[in-house]
């Protein structure tokens, strides 16, 4: 008997992932961030942003326009001091036409004209590349390929952070929480406000932040979880209960935060440097070595210490750590505060190196597709499942743009975990069945 229980509650939990997942897709790729309605006789507005970067330097004062069907100019902007721009227009399809002649002299953009769908109360994106004229926009594949490696790597770190959390609630309580990505968004947002709002250095800022994740993930627990635990609540009702809590989080979030981007004061317009072949900006080079010494301190913790051994332990077999004098309780509170923790941390590393240094409100729901995909492709419930899953969905993600749009990449996290849970449920350090 006690061998197949686990097993059994594995594939419910696989069973409910999936089918969650698929309902909520259209929401994920159809959705983006809620604005408040103008209150002009013109009806509702959409907007279109962007920023304009070229190797780390934001582009100032550059000229877009945005274009109806019949050529008539509907809207323009110009980019301010961090390279952002964006417009507020009715709901169409428009032609983005960014100004050449308003570029510097050195800097060459490889197509002034995108498409932009824009709809009511929803913000679209548009990106643009470009390159240094002097050596032509042109680039060898090696170089784009050793480039993207950097970027997946840096990206896959950033993403194990904030995933390493929600693997090791699921090893110790079996559920899988859909309201981690809210934890991530509310330890960036609580570094911009320290530091934007109050004037603090975004390092100390960061700290704060930090613990504010540790305390949010403590109140998860006591107040929500543990209760429900008490209580005998399934797992397929805590996970509905995790749906319902994300969708709170992210409404008070929008209610006290913005709907809009909003920059941290620190480490903005950085450029890159050049490390033999690679290039990199500072910031970028300083989140991967935090992520990496982060992932190896957890690791070292779970593997040596005393409240390590406890965690691996309550996540082998519950009933068998508490008979052995194990305070399973108290080490669920431990796993739910090193998940806030981490969860904000990861929150800023995020937007500063993938958001060029700004925060959104969705953004920790955003990273929540690609944070379950990596966890479930290295293995569920197990710290190193998670930090080897994600850097593997890191380096998908970014390699996908030598061949998709970098609009679509975040799918090729979506197309993994589909796989992942067709061909091996169990993950590549997953095991088929738990014993015990």
């Amino acid at each position: 008997m006690t061998q197949t229980l686990p097993r059994r509650s594995g594939s419910l939990g696989a069973a409910a992932l999936i089918t969650l997942l698929m309902a909520l897709l259209p929401v994920l790729f159809a959705s983006g961030p809620a604005l408040a309605q103008n209150d002009s006789d013109s009806g509702p507005l959409g907007t279109v942003q962007g920023t304009l970067i070229t190797e780390g330097t934001p582009l100032a004062g550059v000229l877009i326009g945005a274009f109806d069907d019949s050529g008539d100019e509907i809207a323009a902007a110009q980019s301010d001091e961090r390279g952002r721009w964006s417009m507020r227009i009715p709901p169409g399809s428009y032609t983005i036409v960014l100004d050449e002649e308003s570029l510097p002299s050195d800097v060459a953009v490889q197509n002034n004209e995108r498409t932009a769908s824009v709809r009511a109360d929803r913000v679209s994106s548009v990106i643009y590349t470009f390159g240094d004229i002097r050596g032509g926009l042109d680039v060898s594949f090696a170089e784009r390929f050793l480039k993207l490696t950097v970027e997946g790597l840096r990206f896959g770190l950033v993403i194990a952070i904030t995933a390493v959390g929600l693997s090791l609630i699921f090893g110790t309580t079996g559920l899988t929480n859909f309201a981690h990505g809210e934890l991530v968004t509310i330890g960036a947002v609580a570094a911009w406000v320290v530091n934007v709002k109050l004037g603090v250095h975004l390092i100390p800022a960061t700290v704060i932040a930090i613990l504010v994740g540790i305390i949010v993930g403590i109140l998860n627990n006591s107040v929500i979880w543990k209760p429900l635990r008490r209580r005998g609540a399934s797992l397929v009702a805590q996970l509905v209960v995790s749906i319902g809590l994300a969708l709170s989080f992210r409404a008070v979030i929008l209610l006290f935060f913005s709907d809009r981007s909003q920059a941290f004061a620190d480490y903005q317009s950085q450029r890159q440097r050049d490390f033999g072949p690679l290039s990199i900006t500072p910031v970028n080079l300083t989140t991967m070595i935090i992520s990496l010494a982060v992932l190896v301190g957890v690791g070292l913790m779970f593997k040596f210490s005393k409240i390590g051994k406890a965690m691996r332990a309550v996540s082998d077999n519950r009933d068998l750590a508490a008979s052995s004098g194990i305070n399973v309780e108290r080490v669920i509170m431990f796993v739910w505060a090193l998940g806030g923790g981490l969860a904000a941390l990861g929150g800023v590393l995020f937007a500063l190196s993938e958001l060029n240094g700004t925060v959104q409100f969705e953004m920790g729901f955003k990273l929540l597709l690609l944070m379950f995909a990596g966890i479930i492709l290295g293995g569920l419930g197990t710290a190193y499942g998670a930090l080897l899953g994600c850097v593997i969905i890191g380096l998908l993600v970014q390699w996908s743009t030598l061949v998709i749009n970098p609009d679509l990449k975040y799918t090729g996290g979506l197309l993994v975990l589909i796989l992942v849970l067709v061909l091996r449920p169990q993950g590549i350090l997953g095991s088929r069945a738990r014993i015990g």
